[in-house]
Formats: C-alpha cells, structure tokens, sequence
C-alpha cells in the first residue's frame, strides 16, 4: 500500500502547486506584454514616426520649462523621446552647483543648458558639427556659459576631469553609416561603448560619477561587462517606464581598491 502524505506534506504539496501555477500565469502574462507592447511599436513606427520625421526637416521651436530651444533639422529632438526628460528629472535631484559637468553626445543642448543653470561648469559635446552648432546657439540663446566642442567621444576635448559625466548614447546594435546614424547605432559588437568606457578613465577621478542612460530594449548585460573589464562598477539609480519601453540611468565609478 502506498505511503499517504501527512497533513504537512499535503498542505506543502498544494502549496507549491499554486506556486508553479501562479508563476506560469506570471510568465504567460509577461509574454503577452511583451508581445502588445512590441505590437503598439511597430503600429508606432509605421504611423508616428514618418510623421515626426517630416516635421523635423525645418527648424523647430521647442520649449521646456524656462528653456527655450531651436532644434535643427537631424538635431535629436527632446520634445519627442523620453529619455532627455528621465535624464532632467534625475539631476532635479542632485547637487550641481560648482560641479564640472560633462554632456556626451549633446544634441539641442537641453541637459547642459539645464544644468549650467543650475550653476554647474558645463563641457558639452558631439560629433554632429550641426549639433555642436544647434547647442552653441541654445545656450547663448538662454543666456548660459557652455564650452561646447565637436568631438567623436573623448578625441577632441581638453584633458580635465569632471565630476560628473552624463551620456545618452546609441545602443541599437548596427553599425551607424552616417553623422545622423551615430545618435542611434552603437555598433554590431557594441564598439561605443568599448572605446566609451576604455577613454572616459582619462577624465575621471576617484570620485566622478558617469549616469547613462540605457533601455530595456539594449544589450544591458553586455554594455555592463565591457564596464567591467575597463574597472568600472555600475548601479542602477533611476528607472522609468514610458510607453512601450523601460529606461533605466545607472551610476558608473571607479572600482574601490
């Protein structure tokens, strides 16, 4: 006769049977929203995109708050992507004043015109000369003191430190055949963040802090490895769901010896 379970047992058994039950509803459900949500992606790129590229052949006004911007045409648009604001709202919270701040791959200016407002010593850059120019005249245009320089990463700016180091990068995996394409793709091995993380240690120090911002929808894992092997810790300090996407901004120092 076989053995029957005791009250304990039974009780365990059904237990973990509700466990793998909700666990494979959790997963189910978890599908489907991956599936609606890459769904409501591709219904936007067909139908919201062509549109926001049209708009975006002639100059645009864009306002933020007490910033006032023009945005020229292939000049990344902060009006009409998420992260620029999840970056804005991240600083609100920090303490700029008197800190040297360094925007990678600068675009309309927004992040550094916000922060030299907040009195921060701000360097900014991209590789765009239309960008370089687009956020020289934005921040004389809201009347702040930028040194802004056109640069592919760290090739062309002085030798100097800063305490903090913000980038938006490109994190689709193609490798980028024009200046415009270099705000969206990083390479097919990731090879901006490879020359990324190998140069930026000649412009920290012991204390500086670099806050990227990354998505759900890039290799994350493989950005923090290559981190990693250049003696770079990471944490994640700031998330945000927007839309069809999770954006994240994590905190990169310098290894503690």
């Amino acid at each position: 006769m076989p053995d029957v379970p005791n009250g304990y047992e039974r009780s365990k058994i059904i237990t973990d049977q509700f466990k793998n039950s909700g666990f494979r509803i959790f997963e189910a459900w978890n599908f489907v929203f991956k599936m609606m949500r890459k769904i409501i992606k591709g219904a936007v790129n067909r139908t919201w995109k062509p549109f926001v590229e049209r708009y975006l052949r002639k100059s645009r006004v864009y306002n933020f708050r007490n910033i006032s911007l023009t945005i020229s045409p292939g000049v990344f648009h902060p009006g009409f992507f998420f992260s620029t604001k999840i970056v804005i709202a991240f600083l609100q919270k920090q303490k700029l004043d008197g800190k040297t701040f360094l925007e990678m791959g600068s675009g309309s200016g927004l992040i550094s015109i916000f922060a030299a407002k907040q009195n921060a010593l701000v360097t900014a850059c991209d590789i765009s000369p239309v960008a370089v120019k687009c956020t020289a005249e934005n921040a004389q245009k809201n009347g702040v003191k930028i040194s802004v320089f056109q640069s592919d990463l760290f090739s062309d700016i002085p030798p100097q430190q800063f305490d903090l180091i913000i980038v938006n990068p490109p994190y689709f995996k193609k490798h980028p055949v024009s200046i415009e394409e270099n705000a969206w793709y990083c390479g097919e091995n990731l090879e901006y963040f490879q020359q990324f993380f190998h140069q930026v240690k000649s412009f920290m120090n012991s204390s500086s802090n670099i806050y990227m911002v990354l998505s759900d929808e890039c290799d994350i894992a493989g950005i923090q490895k290559i981190a990693s092997l250049n003696q770079l810790v990471f944490n994640l300090v700031y998330e945000k769901r927007a839309a069809w996407e999770t954006q994240f901004i994590f905190n990169f120092q310098f290894i503690k010896s």
